[in-house]
C-alpha cells in the first residue's frame, strides 16, 4: 500500500513505544478505536436523517 516493509513497520513501532511509553499505548489505542466508532456512527446517522426529511416533505405534499 505505502511501500512499507516489515523492517520499516518495526522501526515505526519502536519509535512509538519510545515516544509514548508502554503504559500509554493502550490508552491511545482505545481513544483511536472510540474515535473510529463515533465517526462510523455519525456517517450512518446523516443518511437516516436525510431519509426522514424526504419522507416528511413527501407527506407534506400530499
Amino acid at each position: 500500500m505505502f511501500g512499507l516493509g516489515t523492517t520499516e513497520l518495526i522501526v515505526i513501532l519502536v519509535i512509538v513505544v519510545i515516544l509514548f511509553g508502554g503504559k500509554k499505548l493502550p490508552e491511545i489505542g482505545s481513544g483511536i478505536g472510540k474515535s473510529i466508532k463515533n465517526f462510523k456512527k455519525a456517517t450512518k446517522e446523516v443518511p437516516e436523517a436525510e431519509e426522514e426529511k424526504k419522507e416528511e416533505i413527501e407527506q407534506d405534499k400530499k
